[in-house]
């Protein structure tokens, strides 16, 4: 039998999750170096792809949550072997999550303009906001249909279909935002930022219908919506909500991340979506192997397999670490020109250039952070992952901003509250998860 947790057998999981896991900042990303450079308006317009990306990740965080629910259930019980018992447990989970993003979208659409003035927007910036964020939010329920298929798949320990799916979904995103944004002359007309938002849409779509077909072709799993609901169905939401008031905290510091940043002014919050879409892309990087810790931890802890468990966090730290080290290393000799990739406007590069080393710096911390969140998400202690993040936040972020902003900080401020943030929310983990599964693992 395979060794479950060696190097061959993590990476066969944790590198087409690393893939697929950049698809999200991929979209986002590319939106910002696409419209970022046009010749009209670029600064409004990067800020207001920033903006309403901030807005977008928050509801796609809280209601995203159903794939580590999904995962951790459905991973646990294929490791004790009893499958069959959550057969009909993603179908029914799709149909909430995608119900209440209907609702979501109902809700917020009217009030677009008054949501984006939250987050200090105004003028063109503002109006920009409300023209992207009217197209890009209906793709919010494809997105939300894909995430929770994403979580299926990997509790089934495959994360090689949702690769594929994002890898097709990304390409596709790329080359609409350079036809819709830009034009094709004599076929499309230049759309500038609807263009970028369109682009997403339709990306998000495909990705939908593509990541449906594979799981009712490639998986036992059925996509028909059948009552009563599944016995696990208590746990499951239990799971949402702890989440949910977790990814609301997070949430809580990304809005007055960019509520600060867009207060510096135009070149501020323009050089902020840049370095905050730029450590996003390293979180997922991360998240891959993060994702596998997810994966595995979860069967193993099904399969009451302690001892294994405990050598799988010991590998990851190693793997982690090192991994937020080459990311570092290749964000240090690439410094210069990924800045230009996105902006050409010296006022935005200055501002970014003087906070990019502290994301670089961030990155092995936040291998750290996340890994073990993967694996608590995977043991379904959704509960231990909430009450940290609430104390992360309000205790340690909020206080770090508000007084960097005191000493006129600007971007170097929030970003030293960011790695703060990240080491209140990483060290906890590890100290708490050596503390419960040693004695498991030397007793059993």
């Amino acid at each position: 039998m395979n060794n479950p947790i060696s190097f061959k057998n993590i990476n066969r999981l944790a590198i087409p999750a690393l893939i697929s896991g950049i698809s999200e900042p991929i979209l986002s990303l590319t939106d910002a170096a696409v419209v970022g450079n046009v010749e009209l308006n670029p600064t409004e317009s990067l800020a207001a792809i920033g903006i309403v990306t901030t807005f977008l990740s928050m509801l796609i965080w809280v209601l995203g949550q159903t794939r580590s629910a999904i995962s951790s259930i459905i991973s646990q019980h294929l490791g004790a072997n009893k499958l069959d018992k959550v057969r009909e447990l993603p179908a029914q989970a799709i149909f909430l999550i995608t119900s209440l993003s209907l609702i979501i979208i109902a809700s917020t659409y009217p009030f677009a303009s008054q949501i984006f003035k939250l987050y200090n927007a105004s003028n063109l910036i503002l109006e920009y906001s409300v023209d992207y964020y009217k197209i890009r939010v209906f793709g919010f329920p494809f997105t939300l249909f894909v995430i929770a298929v994403f979580g299926t798949f990997r509790g089934l320990q495959n994360t090689f279909y949702p690769m594929v799916i994002a890898i097709l979904g990304a390409l596709l995103n790329v080359v609409l935002d350079f036809a819709l944004v830009y034009g094709i002359t004599g076929f499309i007309d230049p759309m500038h930022i609807q263009g970028a938002a369109y682009a997403s849409v339709i990306a998000q779509i495909f990705m939908a219908v593509l990541s449906g077909y594979l799981l009712l072709t490639k998986t036992s799993i059925p996509l028909r919506l059948k009552f009563p609901f599944n016995a696990q169905i208590s746990n499951f939401v239990l799971m949402i909500l702890n989440l949910f008031i977790r990814t609301l905290a997070l949430n809580i510091t990304l809005y007055f991340a960019t509520k600060y940043a867009t207060g510096y002014g135009k070149n501020y919050i323009a050089a902020y979506t840049i370095a905050i879409n730029l450590w996003f892309l390293g979180a997922f990087i991360i998240d891959g192997y993060a994702s596998a810790g997810n994966i595995l931890s979860g069967k193993l802890f099904g399969e009451k397999n302690y001892k294994t468990l405990l050598q799988l966090s010991t590998r990851l730290i190693k793997i982690g670490i090192l991994l937020g080290c080459v990311v570092a290393v290749i964000g240090a000799i690439l410094y210069y020109p990924i800045g230009r990739i996105f902006t050409q406007e010296p006022e935005v590069l200055q501002a970014f250039y003087e906070v990019f080393w502290i994301v670089l710096a961030m990155q092995p911390l936040c291998a750290l952070a996340f890994i073990f969140d993967g694996m608590f998400k995977g043991l379904g202690k959704m509960k231990d992952l909430r009450n940290l993040l609430l104390l992360s936040t309000f205790l340690v972020f909020l206080p770090a901003l508000f007084l960097a902003d005191y000493y006129h900080l600007k971007l170097t401020g929030i970003f030293i509250a960011f790695t703060l943030w990240i080491v209140a929310r990483g060290f906890p983990l590890i100290i708490k998860f050596r503390k419960q599964f040693l004695p498991l693992a030397q007793n059993h």
